[in-house]
């Protein structure tokens, strides 16, 4: 079978790559035939055969498209990734401006608001027990198990307890009124009885009232049986003994299930690498640098599937003598190539990282300042 090789012209049509990604675009279709002849050409043809067919250019055009566009994307995965990471999987980020946010950051934080009960993002519940007079210790775990709807192999977390004295400033004297404090007859001796009760704060400070609070606290803590509870592994003690006058306990507790659950709701949103929905770039969009390498990378794929073909045969035969094929030296060359681009594309990346972009800004300004220190300051003679 005489199967046709390279004849030095080709014209593509759509149809003619594996996957068809760029076929319809009028730029891909405009350097197919262009970096067709370029392979070939610097392959050896017309000194040489090129055992390749136009749609062996065509697929190494192809792959090596893909194959940019994904080093391309991958480095803005990684470089927005915790931007990313939670929004919609739905919407499309190429040629969209990718705007940095600390969402990731604040997600990773949020565990931290829930112990404080500030935010976060497990619910907080509300409960409340009945206190029986001379019953000083509850099980609250027995109270979950019947009234918190929890599973036999989950348990709760009180977070708050509200059984707290009356506040001190229940008992201490309206000090806009002035009573108690003998403010009345001081404001009249300085002619300052037709005045506003509130004009004594010219005279006592805000701090005369936190002492004044702060003593009421401490004569309940230490000479009284002051409210207080103690609670280990759920088991409530509550400090004085009930005695009737208060019927009804109230807290907030939150489900541990819910607090270990790592897991949240990832209907069509990010939740990994994989599914950031990037697709193959718009090859018309690829600008100069960018098709250049293009180019460059789709001659070492060339260059490798030749090497293949000729490795089917190590020699063919002609009168008297025999003709050794350059397999060895085509994968090999083919091989050193790729990676050398692969290498050079991703140091291009990373070069123009935002962090990279950011350390060069300021090592520019650097080098800008002290160029400034350099020139002669202006003496001014009056």
């Amino acid at each position: 079978m005489n199967i046709p090789i390279w004849t030095g012209t080709s014209t593509f049509a759509v149809g003619q790559t594996p996957f068809g990604f760029y076929d319809n675009d009028l730029d891909f279709k405009t350097d197919s035939d262009k970096v067709s002849d370029f392979c070939a050409r610097r392959l050896g043809y017309p000194l040489a055969d090129v055992e390749l067919q136009s749609g062996s250019f065509y697929t190494a055009f192809e792959e090596a498209i893909t194959t940019y566009g994904n080093e391309l994307y991958a480095y803005k995965v990684r470089e927005n990734y915790l931007s990313l990471e939670g929004a919609s999987s739905l919407t499309v980020p190429n040629n969209q401006l990718i705007s940095p946010n600390l969402a990731g950051v604040v997600r990773i934080s949020e565990q931290y608001g829930v112990e404080a009960g500030v935010g976060g993002d497990v619910t907080w519940y509300s409960g409340s027990i009945n206190l029986t007079s001379g019953k000083q210790d509850y099980d609250m775990n027995a109270w979950a198990q019947a009234s918190a709807s929890i599973s036999s192999s989950d348990s709760i977390e009180l977070k708050k307890i509200f059984y707290e004295a009356p506040p001190a400033i229940t008992r201490y004297f309206d000090p806009y009124a002035g009573t108690g404090t003998g403010m009345i007859d001081l404001m009249d001796s300085f002619g300052w009885g037709s005045y506003s009760p509130a004009i004594n704060f010219l005279m006592m400070p805000i701090n005369y009232d936190l002492q004044t609070i702060q003593a009421i606290e401490f004569n309940d803590q230490i000479r009284k049986s002051n409210y207080s509870f103690e609670l280990v592994n759920n088991q409530l003690k509550i400090f004085p003994i009930p005695n009737g006058s208060v019927t009804k306990l109230y807290f907030q507790y939150i489900k541990k299930s819910e607090r270990n659950n790592p897991y949240k709701d990832g209907t069509n949103v990010i939740t990994d690498v994989g599914n950031v929905p990037f697709q193959n770039p718009t090859y018309t969009q690829i600008n100069s640098i960018g098709r250049q390498w293009i180019f460059e990378y789709t001659l070492s794929i060339a260059k490798e599937m030749l090497g293949y073909i000729r490795g089917k045969y190590s020699t063919i035969p002609i009168p008297d003598s025999d003709v050794t094929l350059n397999q060895a030296d085509l994968l090999s060359s083919a091989t050193a190539d790729k990676n050398a681009l692969i290498e050079r594309l991703r140091t291009y990346f990373d070069e123009t990282s935002r962090s990279s972009l950011l350390e060069r800004k300021a090592n520019e300004n650097d080098f800008l300042q002290k160029e400034l220190n350099k020139v002669p300051y202006t003496i001014f003679i009056g």
